[in-house]
């Protein structure tokens, strides 16, 4: 289970998801997607935590993006080219690998 979210004044509890939930979200995504096409860390964090708090799972999602793309599974973009899942910065998009 990976912990995100914060603690705020009205002490709110972290929320637990599992990496699993995370990669079923965006293979999910992916495959509803047109071939060739990405999707937003965004939708994920939206299927799996509907509503304001999103955002909560954003780096959780980052980390299981990068472990994917470390193993080949998956492709990290950023402005529409391949970057290495290691050192990235900013805006990104997730895609499947091409077969060409």
């Amino acid at each position: 289970m990976i912990c995100c979210g914060y603690q705020s004044e009205f002490k709110k509890p972290f929320t637990m998801i599992d990496p699993a939930d995370i990669e079923a979200a965006i293979f999910r995504l992916l495959g509803e997607t047109a071939a060739g096409k990405t999707i937003s860390p965004t939708d994920a964090a939206n299927v799996l935590k509907p509503g304001p708090e999103w955002h909560v799972l954003m780096p959780p999602i980052r980390r299981v993006a990068v472990r994917l793309a470390q193993e080949g599974r998956l492709v990290i973009y950023r402005k529409g080219k391949p970057v290495d899942p290691n050192d990235f910065k900013g805006v990104y998009r997730l895609g499947l690998p091409r077969l060409d």
